[in-house]
């Protein structure tokens, strides 16, 4: 078991969290987060483009001129592709973007990347996110004292308060542990977790 050390918002220890070694110890798999990346931000593609085919474009179905005599291109109607407003060949049409990763390889990266936040010494464990208001600026001041940049805050069990001063500072991000995901992490310099947000994680990541 690895020890973590457990900190509150004033950056005073106050106790420490044992995290299993699969998770705290685990090597940084640049192979397998590039899948679960590619996978989350292809399920983030709205997939609602669409452009209308011959048979979707208004106009009549008649033939223009004759086949032949006239010198002309054979031409079957207004809604050809090869006209001006008319179909669009293998245009696109709406669909899911969605490349599937399965589950072991998601818990896979996850713990990759958590494990490289901890040897980095990117990543804070704290008792709790619970402030006396929801001021901004004093939580602004907080996260100065803490020296944090650019970070990912994650509870088990939200504050109000701290949802309320987090919305407005916008190199925060606040996340449960059950959406806890791979881009994220990877998205930000900084992982502050709750020690019950840790715990909730790793025994998702030891199933």
């Amino acid at each position: 078991m690895t020890i973590l050390k457990v900190y509150n918002l004033g950056n005073q220890e106050t106790g420490t969290v044992d995290l299993h070694d699969s998770v705290a110890e685990s090597k940084l798999n640049p192979f397998v987060i590039k899948d679960v990346v590619v996978s989350y931000m292809s399920e983030r593609q709205q997939g609602t483009h669409k452009a209308k085919g011959r048979s979707e474009v208004a106009g009549s179905r008649k033939k223009l001129f004759r086949q032949k005599g006239t010198g002309n291109a054979r031409v079957g109607s207004l809604q050809s592709p090869t006209r001006r407003h008319g179909g669009v060949a293998f245009g696109p049409v709406p669909r899911s973007h969605a490349v599937s990763v399965n589950k072991r390889v998601r818990k896979k990266a996850l713990v990759s990347v958590i494990g490289s936040k901890i040897r980095n010494e990117e990543m804070l464990v704290v008792e709790d996110l619970k402030l006396q208001d929801h001021k901004t600026k004093n939580l602004a001041k907080i996260l100065q004292e803490l020296k944090l940049g650019k970070t990912l805050v994650v509870f088990s069990e939200e504050d109000p308060n701290f949802t309320l001063a987090a919305r407005n500072i916008p190199t925060v991000k606040c996340v449960h542990s059950t959406g806890l995901n791979v881009y994220d992490v990877l998205n930000h310099k900084n992982l502050v977790m709750t020690k019950d947000a840790l715990l909730d994680v790793e025994g998702r990541m030891l199933k």
